[in-house]
């Protein structure tokens, strides 16, 4: 059974949302140091989706067993961990570690972690790069065959000093099985601290959106293995070190695309974008957050538009959900799904229960906790 947290078991969000779903909340652990990232991926491959929480202050990787939510420990001696890739069709998990913020300081291993016999761990690890600061791990199909790269987005220049940042940042892929360093582009400046996977300019190929002090840009491979890189938006106009993004997402308002991006790096901001006559216009809704460091669409109330989740870890220490109020996402109401709770530094979005409605998952940095939060639908 599941283990409920002794707080906030019932989340109704219906004082904003009328007639939308009640969130129950579930604590799933509460010692993870430096909590960072949570990944939604089915482990054991028994049908159901487990997850793997990240927590850069241990040497564990963990997981836990859906539905009884066992932890088990994936691989251990990873110090420092920031981020990992988990993809539908590959045997291995892809981890980043030994991260600093200092990139002379960041080694930035990259090593992949294969499975034994029993896959509830552990798992075998072999380092296969070493990238100052990698930072950000995405699964991608990015030549549209079906077969899924890693990608690896570094957070700042092996060159870059606090607080301008001012350097190249490099962007680059593996595929499964070579694990050889390719290189996508290095136009991006500053701190490249989010990315997104996402079919941009054509279904079934996938292109990576980055977050920087540039802005939001796209970049996708085109005929030849040629990479293309095309700015989205600028982001924050705030001055530099100050401007551009620092998460970003993809959602769909009906079959209308939006972006949700946090801005600027760490920021304050949500801003949502949305596309008219080739160019997005961007719309701040909420300017509240402290630490600003998740973003997340799902359609938690399944009326065919994608809600934003956004997490952030200072003062206040919440999870916030944006609903839109119509159908070009102009106006946005807000209400919380954690209030207090969690220093989220990461959320994930999946069915976990296979009932039908989209549960949230987020995990916290200095709350160290991990919790699932039931989507109980209209009942």
């Amino acid at each position: 059974m599941l283990r409920r947290a002794p707080f906030h078991l019932l989340l109704p969000l219906s004082a904003l949302c009328a007639g939308g779903p009640r969130f129950e909340e579930h604590l799933l652990a509460s010692d993870l140091k430096g909590g960072y990232q949570v990944v939604a991926f089915d482990v054991n491959r028994d049908g159901r989706t487990d997850v793997i929480a990240l927590a850069s202050g241990m040497e564990d990787l963990v997981w836990y067993r859906n539905p009884g939510w066992e932890r088990h420990v994936l691989a251990s001696g990873l110090r420092r961990m920031i981020n990992l890739a988990a993809c539908e069709g590959v045997d291995e998990i892809v981890v980043a570690h030994a991260f600093e913020n200092t990139p002379k300081w960041s080694i930035g291993i990259v090593s992949v972690l294969t499975p034994g016999a029993d896959r509830s761990g552990p798992w075998s690890v072999r380092e296969i790069d070493r990238l100052t600061t990698s930072h950000r791990l995405r699964c991608a199909d990015i030549d549209g065959s079906g077969r899924k790269a890693i990608i690896n987005a570094p957070l700042a220049g092996a060159k870059a000093d606090a607080p301008d940042y001012r350097d190249s940042v490099p962007l680059v892929y593996y595929w499964p099985g070579q694990w050889k360093r390719i290189t996508i582009g290095n136009e991006n400046r500053g701190v490249m601290h989010g990315i997104f996977i996402e079919p941009w300019e054509r279904k079934g190929r996938d292109c990576v959106l980055t977050a920087s002090f540039d802005g939001i840009h796209s970049y996708c491979m085109g005929p030849g293995e040629v990479w293309r890189r095309s700015e989205v938006a600028r982001g924050d106009p705030s001055p530099w070190p100050k401007s551009g993004s620092s998460d970003v997402a993809v959602g769909r308002l009906g079959k209308r695309r939006f972006l949700a991006a946090i801005e600027p790096w760490h920021g304050n901001q949500v801003a949502i974008y949305t596309e008219k006559k080739g160019s997005w216009r961007r719309n701040v809704i909420d300017s509240s957050l402290v630490d600003g460091h998740t973003v997340v669409m799902a359609d938690l109330d399944r009326d065919g538009r994608d809600e934003v989740i956004a997490g952030y870890r200072g003062t206040g220490r919440s999870v916030h959900v944006y609903w839109s109020a119509d159908k070009e996402g102009t106006s946005w109401r807000r209400t919380k799904l954690d209030d207090g709770g969690i220093a989220a530094a990461a959320c994930a979005a999946s069915d976990f229960d296979r009932d039908g409605w989209i549960d949230v998952a987020c995990i916290g940095s200095a709350t160290t906790n991990l919790k699932l939060y039931r989507n109980l639908g209209r009942r």
